[in-house]
């Protein structure tokens, strides 16, 4: 993707820039406004997710797909003479020497390169010379660079990158035509590896060309993270190590239907959707477009998830993996929001029920709280949610999931919440919280399907959840939930927003449905001292209702109790000391400085006076 951005500046100093059409949703309503495309950018804020801001300057745009990584070229037209030269008046510096105590930065700018205002500069007319500043954005992780660096300065991926060719087999620091072919996986002859063992012992994929036309259609200053390019890294991965095509069953797709989506979501979620499939552009918030492609794109991934569950549940399939887009957890029963449409896992869920199945485990391991999945079920007893996420005391995006939301209204307990209080969160924070938390209450809660929200922006190297699991950690993960059910688990796309992590992270969790072992010791696993915290306080809250965790509470707060929460009793006596206002403490500091002189001038004059 080439963008050419163009700035131009009138010799008045105003910003020359165009307006075009935007359509917003507002429940099942749209709003059409025309601001300036200026006022729509979208930034990479410390919550993990994107919130428009206003006031970048974004002229004429004018956009070429290539299929590569993105050139930006920025023209703007100002002076090329740059600032006049010091005036050498020996009066002007004496005047300016005399006064200099009393000016202002402002003054003192001004006075340094003679800014007079009787200056006259009339004759001043701006240089029709143009300055290019060529950028280009990193196809793995988007980050801008300038055009003479060869590799991104933040993921270290080649400009050039093969990716989307060979998935996260392609050399990082090589253009695609170096790629040696040598460290490719080989894959099997068969031209169908899967017809060699039944279909209830097979792996099944869902996947659908037509969810890549939903993309973000305004161009903005920096690309979406939730872009196509996320599903192409996945299936260029797999296809390279010879699992899909080749060892994975494909389930054809389907849009979901209206009948379907209406045990999930309200007609007003349902129509806002659909009436996207109208408009060339538009938002449900900030972060979260659509286009003329995104209703069906949306009803496709739920389609395919509905389908997956029914053939797991049913039998007809061992396990399955849906390669979807958009997202779905953070798409509650009204609104679409956090780069979610249609709630896939709920929708998936609800079709296994549909199906016969009594009980359903959901485990959302994506690094933002499922907010949507959890208001969806938080009153239901027949489906258990359990979610491991960054929280920070709310501060993380969306600022749902402490861990005392339990459920409500009689189904307190089947909503678990695991909220990390710091980024970098890794594997043994993860299957430490799986072996005390996740299992128990999952083998107490016996269900009859379980599903994965398998977001893999808790991934080491991703923008947004700046966390360090790795594609073993999530094969781990993937192995312990493994045992449950039967075996009948679907793994359904959430979040992930770099390549190289998502689609290696992805390609372990499916050779593990496959049959493979991960190779992760996960046996006496140490966790943070942080996520040693935050696991036994959900065991405290959460054992209230699941009486098997007591065991587990009781055990680690003997052994680990006193290291968890040292550094919290220390802080907490610090803050004991600094709690006062700011103003109270230097007070308090300057008279005791008042009466320490005072009494050292005393002993000072008695002294001299002997």
């Amino acid at each position: 993707m080439i963008l050419v951005q163009k700035c131009v500046t009138s010799s008045e100093g105003n910003e020359i820039s165009e307006s075009s059409n935007m359509s917003y949703l507002t429940g099942g309503k749209t709003e059409t406004n025309l601001p300036n495309q200026s006022e729509v950018v979208l930034c990479q804020d410390l919550n993990g997710r994107l919130d428009g801001v206003g006031s970048a300057v974004v002229c004429d745009y004018t956009c070429h797909n290539d299929g590569q990584s993105g050139e930006v070229s920025q023209l703007c037209t100002r002076d090329s003479d740059g600032i006049s030269g010091l005036n050498a008046d020996p009066a002007a510096i004496t005047k300016s020497a005399k006064h200099e105590s009393d000016m202002t930065l402002e003054d003192m700018y001004n006075a340094r390169y003679n800014f007079d205002e009787d200056d006259d500069d009339s004759d001043w007319e701006p240089s029709e010379k143009q300055i290019e500043v060529l950028k280009w954005f990193c196809v793995n992780c988007t980050m801008i660079n300038v055009e003479d660096v060869g590799n991104c300065e933040v993921c270290g991926e080649h400009r050039e990158s093969g990716i989307l060719s060979h998935g996260f087999f392609a050399s990082p620091y090589l253009p695609l035509e170096d790629v040696n072919q040598d460290e490719l996986p080989v894959t099997e002859d068969s031209e169908d590896s899967c017809k060699q063992s039944s279909l209830s012992s097979s792996t099944a994929v869902g996947f659908d060309e037509r969810m890549l036309l939903h993309t973000e259609v305004v161009m903005k200053s920096h690309p979406h993270p939730e872009r196509p390019d996320r599903l192409r890294s996945i299936a260029a991965s797999l296809a390279t190590a010879g699992i899909f095509p080749g060892k994975c069953y494909p389930i054809p797709a389907r849009e979901i239907t209206r009948e379907e989506l209406q045990m999930v979501h309200s007609e007003e979620n349902i129509e806002a959707v659909d009436n996207t499939k109208r408009m060339h552009a538009s938002y449900f918030t900030p972060d979260t477009y659509a286009n003329e492609h995104s209703a069906c794109a949306a009803r496709l991934a739920a389609g395919l998830c509905a389908d997956l569950a029914s053939a797991i549940y049913s039998g007809r399939v061992k396990n399955g993996f849906a390669l979807v887009r958009p997202p779905g957890h953070h798409a509650g029963v009204k609104q679409a929001m956090g780069f979610c449409l249609h709630n896939n896992a709920a929708i998936a869920a609800s079709a296994a029920q549909a199906a016969g199945a009594k009980k359903v485990l959901i485990v959302d391991w994506d690094v933002h709280h499922g907010n949507g999945t959890q208001e969806i079920f938080e009153r239901s007893k027949s489906v258990l949610y359990i979610s491991l996420h960054r929280h920070e005391g709310g501060r993380f995006y969306p600022g749902t999931g402490a861990a005392d939301e339990v459920g409500s209204m009689g189904a307190e307990g089947y909503c678990v919440n695991i909220p990390w209080s710091r980024g970098g969160v890794s594997d043994n924070d993860y299957i430490f919280a799986f072996e005390q938390v996740v299992l128990p209450i999952a083998l107490d809660f016996n269900p009859d399907l379980t599903i994965i929200s398998a977001g893999f922006d808790a991934a080491r190297g991703d923008p947004l959840g700046c966390c360090d699991v790795t594609p073993a950690g999530y094969a781990s993960m993937t192995q312990i939930l493994s045992a449950l059910s039967g075996g009948k688990l679907l793994v359904i796309l959430e979040g992930g927003y770099n390549l190289r992590s998502i689609s290696s992270s992805a390609t372990a969790v499916i050779k593990v449905l496959l049959g493979e072992s991960p190779t992760i010791d996960i046996e006496n696993t140490v966790p943070s001292k942080a996520g040693l915290r935050s696991v036994l306080d959900v065991l405290k809250i959460q054992m209230n209702f699941w009486p098997t965790l007591e065991a587990n509470f009781t055990k680690l707060h003997s052994e680990w109790g006193s290291y968890a929460f040292q550094d919290t009793r220390e802080q907490s006596k610090k803050r004991r000391r600094t709690g006062l206002p700011i103003w109270w403490r230097w007070g308090r500091k300057r008279l005791l400085y008042r009466i320490l002189s005072k009494q050292l001038r005393a002993k000072s004059s008695c002294n001299f006076s002997c």
